[in-house]
């Protein structure tokens, strides 16, 4: 019966990532045609900016959660030998998250808002993804609970993002309270720190799952347990705590908050791509043919993540900051962390779990559009990112005489932000077919699920 559970329980985790992957084709998409409604208004009638944006956002964070909570359902009972304590917790879980899903995408193109930023949809649908995150915790911190001996840094990592998803998520609605909704000040300081602090949670379920994937592909069990390995918890604890200090300009805050939530979320960039450089180092030419297609898109988040620490230098300088913030340099770093370091590590999740399912299977043309996309996808992102730049420079830097003279002379920036989109969905979503071909499951695959879950 504990092999049946195994089986039931792996599936039920590829469903996620597949969900995932499916989600983040759908964002992509959506970001270019915002990306085009946005610079030529009178096209794509019937939608309007102020529902393609919202739409690709949500997405994009479905995209983030869903393939790092697959990951976790699948890596557990697989690799870590830890049967789930809720199984039957998981279909409910993945199908209230389908529904939920649809209905907020059904509410975005009805035009029913009623959320902030991340949570755009009528707060009401609020409820069942908070009560699915319950379920999840539930399950996930129980079945840790069983693992005999230390934790490994992912555990601590997963088990944070977990409880601080649930804290910052109801932050998050506290502006349906009148005590904050009629004070700007009040609600505008929460709203900024529970966004900031979200980022901060999902970032502890990717940076477990860049863990747990480097540690299985080298075999080195220690790497999980070092000091540096728990250096980037702590300093990631501390980022998701004060990390959003560095976003409120606009409302008052202590300066050492501020100086604090800089410091503290470069140094976690540092000691990332550190932890991500060592381990490339260490693995034997055998070991990266093995996981080829993981091994790449982990390298890649390992150059994004110095790129973006370059960025986050420059607008951690308070001079420049007071120009570039609110400007398309913000949007750069914010696109940058989200598509460089958080879908390549991800993809690399992913492709773990592609390369560990079908082995030889996976190669044809999956394994070429895997290996085409990545490279599409990297190239384009850097003409997309370096395109925002030079927008928001000329934004922040240049003396305008009103909005339309600024929004002329940045327009080709802006289109070649566009076309470079186009070529970010292209090689993103050859990536995406590539996976969901081999993570289809086989006519035998199902009927063994079948049997075994009955």
């Amino acid at each position: 019966m504990e092999q049946s559970n195994m089986n039931v329980n792996n599936r039920s985790g590829v469903c996620f990532i597949i969900l995932g992957l499916l989600s983040l084709g759908g964002c992509v998409l959506m970001g270019v045609l915002g990306a085009f409604k946005y610079l030529y208004p009178d096209t794509l009638s019937g939608f309007e900016f102020y529902q393609l944006r919202p739409i690709h956002v949500s997405l994009a964070v479905a995209w983030i959660f869903l393939a790092a909570i697959g990951g976790i359902y699948h890596y557990l009972p697989k690799y870590r030998g830890l049967s789930l304590v809720w199984p039957k917790s998981m279909p409910l879980h993945f199908w209230v998250f389908v529904i939920t899903g649809i209905a907020i995408l059904i509410a975005y193109i009805l035009g029913k808002f009623g959320g902030r930023e991340y949570w755009a949809y009528p707060p009401v649908l609020s409820t069942p993804i908070f009560a699915t995150w319950i379920m999840f915790g539930i399950n996930i911190l129980f079945t840790m609970k069983k693992e005999k001996g230390p934790w490994p840094v992912y555990y601590w990592m997963w088990m944070t993002g977990i409880i601080f998803f649930l804290i910052t998520f109801t932050e998050a609605h506290l502006y349906l309270i009148p005590f904050f909704n009629e004070n700007i000040i009040r609600e505008t300081t929460i709203q900024w720190k529970s966004y900031g602090a979200l980022v901060g949670s999902w970032n502890m379920l990717v940076y477990g799952t860049a863990m747990f994937v480097m540690e299985h592909i080298s075999g080195d069990r220690k790497m999980a347990h070092s000091n540096e390995a728990f250096l980037l918890y702590i300093l990631s604890f501390v980022a998701l705590m004060v990390g959003w200090s560095h976003h409120v300009y606009a409302v008052p805050a202590a300066t050492w908050i501020r100086m604090l939530g800089y410091a503290v979320s470069m140094a976690e960039l540092i000691i990332l791509g550190d932890i991500i450089w060592k381990w490339r180092q260490s693995l034997t030419p055998d070991q990266k043919f093995t996981h080829r297609q993981s091994y790449r898109f982990i390298f890649a988040a390992d150059i994004w993540v110095f790129l973006n620490l370059i960025l986050a230098i420059l607008i951690s300088i308070p001079a420049f900051n007071l120009f570039s913030h609110g400007t398309h340099i913000t949007v750069a770093h914010a696109m940058g962390t989200t598509i460089g370091i958080n879908t390549m590590i991800l993809m690399g999740s992913v492709f773990l779990i592609v390369e560990e399912l079908k082995g030889t299977e996976f190669s044809g043309w999956s394994k070429k559009w895997a290996s085409s996309g990545y490279w599409i996808s990297n190239v384009s992102l850097v003409l997309f990112l370096g395109a925002l730049m030079v927008a928001g420079s000329m934004e922040a830097f240049k003396e305008w005489n009103d909005f339309y003279e600024r929004s002329e002379a940045i327009m080709p920036m802006l289109l070649i932000f566009s076309v470079s989109g186009i070529g970010l969905l292209g090689g993103l979503w050859m990536v995406v077919v590539a996976a969901l071909n081999m993570l289809r499951p086989a006519k035998h695959q199902k009927e063994t699920i079948t049997v075994t879950a009955e």
